[in-house]
């Protein structure tokens, strides 16, 4: 298989936790990837988001040339679609999307959430799915192979569960899944197809921030919420992401799945 026969997929929030595992997984299976991200650091959220030093590290660990970075906000569609286009003029076609950035804010009861808490996750969480399926469906449906296009958006065990003092999050994350099964509907006699994938607690930095939110030291307490009575490893997540961008991900479709672990809150 040549450069230019391989799939092409983009993924937002690449520069660390799941975003990161999938690009390397992705890299190391053969795919090329345009790994994007905000590298906003500390202006990006009430917490500390990726940097421009930790996104060029995912891409200098393949060092074969398969991984290119772009620096976009989600919240910006138009970025977006410089980053899609990227994809075009580097490699000739894009395959694949996976919506991962993301931010989490709460920490309080709903009818104590700051307006500005819950603006941010909708841009961020929500609009920024929306943004990326709109800068990349349609290059992937003209690309060579439109019937195996996929786009996959991480979505969360919040999407499906309620989790105390996080009304806004679990409100964002709903929004997700919906927005994957309106897209799915929309995609019918393409052969492309959407999906979401719910990860459970992963170790990741936006885990940190939850234990930060609920005055836990570390996130091995989160370990008790899920059957495998452990913290995911983002690996896995990364395993699940892959073979939904897959042409066998195709039976996969306005459906979610729920790689949580056994979540229960």
């Amino acid at each position: 298989m040549t450069l230019h026969d391989s799939r092409v997929v983009l993924v937002t929030g690449a520069a660390r936790g799941i975003g990161a595992a999938t690009v390397r997984r992705l890299a190391a299976s053969g795919h090329r990837v345009v790994a994007v991200d905000s590298c906003a650091g500390e202006s990006g959220a009430p917490y500390p988001l990726a940097t421009r030093a930790e996104l060029d590290t995912v891409v200098d660990a393949c060092a074969d040339g398969s991984v290119v970075a772009q620096v976009a906000d989600v919240r910006d569609r138009a970025a977006l679609e410089a980053a899609a286009e990227r994809a075009l003029t580097t490699w000739g076609r894009l395959d694949a999307a996976v919506a991962a950035a993301a931010v989490i804010a709460g920490g309080r009861s709903l009818w104590e959430t700051a307006e500005k808490d819950l603006d941010l996750l909708w841009e961020v969480d929500v609009k920024g799915v929306w943004n990326t399926a709109a800068a990349c469906v349609p290059p992937m449906l003209a690309g060579p192979q439109p019937h195996d296009a996929r786009f996959v958006a991480i979505a969360s065990a919040a999407g499906t569960h309620g989790l105390h003092h996080l009304a806004a999050y679990n409100a964002a994350k709903h929004a997700v899944v919906g927005l994957v099964k309106g897209l799915a509907a929309d995609l019918v006699g393409t052969g492309a197809t959407a999906c979401a994938v719910s990860p459970g607690s992963t170790r990741t930095p936006m885990l940190e921030e939850t234990a930060a939110l609920y005055g836990l030291h570390d996130v091995e307490t989160f370990a008790d919420n899920q059957l495998v009575r452990r913290v995911l490893d983002p690996d896995e997540i990364a395993a699940t992401v892959a073979f939904c961008c897959s042409p066998d991900g195709g039976v996969v479709n306005g459906s979610v799945v729920q790689a949580d672990g056994g979540f229960a809150p």
